[in-house]
């Protein structure tokens, strides 16, 4: 049978209507869904977060700061697919403190449990002052095996930290994130984060 050009014309713009359809539901399933939570206590964070991830929703970024009314805050935002997350999938840990030097036993501690660092900022409290937080991550439906051990590096001297980064790459770890904080007794520091996965 010898198709006329009406009859592809109108095939044509079937298939283009099909091809419109399936693009613009998969768009429709990449649509995102999110939630800001912010508090002037780290203390009532990590629980924020937990109650957020029951309902499917997964850690994207953190950052303190001060806005308009809620003064000092630390802020995270969460997100999850417009249709729904996956409930519970995750937990999180939230690590806060201006004392460097009990930083590295924390953080080595939720290693253990398979947390996996996400991003740390810095934040001014209300009663803790200026307070390095750090927010780590664990897949509930993963590898329950994964662990991870953290190197911490704290000083005052930029000039140095080159030289600590290498000593710790070459011991395998992988560099995660950096902040600059004035902490309660080391005064003004640059925090570094450093990871590596760890067989159990």
């Amino acid at each position: 049978m010898r198709l006329t050009r009406s009859m592809r014309s109108k095939m044509l713009a079937c298939a283009l209507l099909i091809v419109c359809s399936v693009v613009s539901a998969a768009a429709s399933d990449e649509l995102q869904e999110y939630r800001v939570l912010a508090t002037n206590k780290t203390s009532t964070m990590e629980k924020e977060m937990n109650e957020a991830a029951v309902a499917g929703f997964k850690f994207e970024a953190t950052m303190g700061g001060e806005s308009a009314f809620g003064g000092k805050e630390v802020i995270a935002v969460m997100s999850r697919p417009k249709t729904g997350g996956s409930g519970g999938k995750y937990s999180y840990k939230l690590l806060a403190t201006n004392k460097t030097s009990t930083m590295q036993k924390e953080l080595q501690e939720v290693g253990n449990d398979g947390y996996e660092y996400r991003d740390q900022t810095v934040f001014q409290t209300a009663f803790g002052g200026k307070e390095v937080v750090i927010i780590l991550e664990r897949d509930r439906d993963g590898n329950s095996k994964r662990r991870f051990e953290y190197k911490l590096l704290a000083t005052n001297k930029t000039s140095t930290m080159q030289k600590e980064l290498q000593e710790a790459a070459t011991a395998g770890f992988v560099f995660a994130g950096i902040t600059t904080s004035e902490t309660a007794f080391g005064g003004k520091e640059v925090v570094c984060i450093l990871r590596k996965e760890v067989t159990p």
